[in-house]
């Protein structure tokens, strides 16, 4: 089985199932079948659960960068667009949930709520972003948009840190969880921010070391 193979017969399809799981599991609890359950306050499950998925499949997508250039296997890079779609499906159903279940479709309430508490205004505004980058997902937006699609798709990053500040600020008491966001979304950027300047240093030191010395 060569590399495009394996992408399309083995990756592909394993993010794919890996990345419902996740709903089918909540799917389950709602109808009381299988491992999952809800508990006592199903709807804070539900929403909580849709919630931490949607941003566990931003940090994924953000990963897959350092993995492709760590294994020099390019075809990873191809996950990340599914992994994205998967990510705006999450965010997508955890606003569904909240504006169903917590506030009853009622849009004169949900105006209210977004302006009046700050965590879901930045929640929100983290939702509206991902909504053009999963619009342009498409090969023929990509051709269309050329190099000002990779410039639309870098709000990935704006993106990632408003879903780890809304999860911070919603918490009310124990903030373990949300630090362990901060510090893997801290990991992935602080990647990008330094592997640019030490590679081009190590070039610039191996290209010294080299060139032929003076006379």
């Amino acid at each position: 089985m060569n590399v495009e193979q394996r992408y399309r017969y083995v990756y592909k399809p394993v993010v794919f199932i890996a990345a419902l799981v996740p709903a089918a599991l909540l799917a389950g609890g709602a109808f009381g079948v299988g491992p999952r359950h809800l508990g006592a306050d199903p709807e804070r499950a539900i929403l909580h659960s849709c919630g931490i998925t949607a941003l566990n499949l931003l940090l994924l997508t953000l990963l897959v960068t350092p993995l492709r250039q760590i294994t020099g296997n390019p075809h990873l890079q191809r996950l990340r667009r599914m992994l994205g779609l998967f990510a705006f499906f999450y965010a997508l159903l955890h606003f569904v949930v909240y504006a169903w279940l917590d506030q009853g479709l009622d849009l004169a309430a949900i105006g209210k709520d977004i302006v009046k508490r700050p965590y879901i205004t930045i929640g929100m505004a983290a939702l509206l972003l991902l909504l053009p980058l999963a619009v342009t997902s498409t090969n023929r937006m990509m051709r269309r948009l050329k190099s000002r699609w990779q410039l639309l798709h870098r709000l990935v990053y704006v993106i990632a840190i408003l879903g780890v500040w809304h999860f911070w600020w919603q918490v009310k008491k124990d903030v373990r969880e949300p630090l362990l966001y901060v510090a893997m979304l801290a990991v992935l950027l602080g990647w990008r921010l330094l592997r640019g300047p030490v590679r081009r240093a190590l070039t610039s030191k191996s290209g010294s070391a080299t060139a032929p010395g003076r006379t």
